[in-house]
C-alpha cells in the first residue's frame, strides 16, 4: 500500500498536513515527510508513494523544480501531486499546472480544506 509524501520546509505546515490525514484514518507509518526537494526525491526512490503534497518555496530544490523532476521520471510520472503554497498569482498557478500538478491550493489552509483536495486523488482503501 502506498504512502503520502509531504514536502515542506516548514515543520508546522508538515504537521498540519499530517494531522489532517490522521483525522481521516492515516497512520504515521503511511506518512512520509521531507523538508526540501532533494530529500523528497530520496523518499520517492525508497518508498511506494501514492500521493505527493508539496510546497513551492523551499531551499535547494524548490517545489516547481521537484514537480518537473517527478513528471520526467517514468516510474513516478503518474503520482498525483498537490501543490500547497502562498504563490497565488494566476501565472504561478498556470505554471504549476503546466509542470504537472494535479491540484493547486493557496495558503492559508485548514486541515479540512486540505482533505477535500486530497480525497479525490486517493484510492478507495485510503485509510487502511
Amino acid at each position: 500500500m502506498g504512502k503520502i509524501l509531504i514536502i515542506n520546509d516548514s515543520l508546522v505546515m508538515r504537521n498540519i498536513h499530517k494531522n489532517a490525514l490522521r483525522e481521516h484514518g492515516y497512520k504515521d507509518d503511511r506518512l512520509l515527510e521531507a523538508s526540501q526537494g532533494y530529500e523528497a526525491l530520496d523518499q520517492l526512490k525508497n518508498n511506494e508513494v501514492e500521493l505527493i503534497i508539496v510546497d513551492w518555496n523551499m531551499p535547494m530544490l524548490d517545489g516547481l523544480s521537484f514537480v518537473k523532476e517527478v513528471r520526467a521520471n517514468g516510474v513516478w510520472r503518474d503520482i498525483p501531486i498537490l501543490m500547497v503554497t502562498s504563490e497565488a498569482a494566476r501565472e504561478n498557478v498556470v505554471e504549476a499546472v503546466k509542470a504537472g500538478v494535479n491540484n493547486y491550493i493557496v495558503k492559508p489552509i485548514t486541515g479540512e480544506k486540505l482533505w477535500q483536495k486530497i480525497e479525490p486523488h486517493l484510492p478507495f482503501n485510503y485509510g487502511s
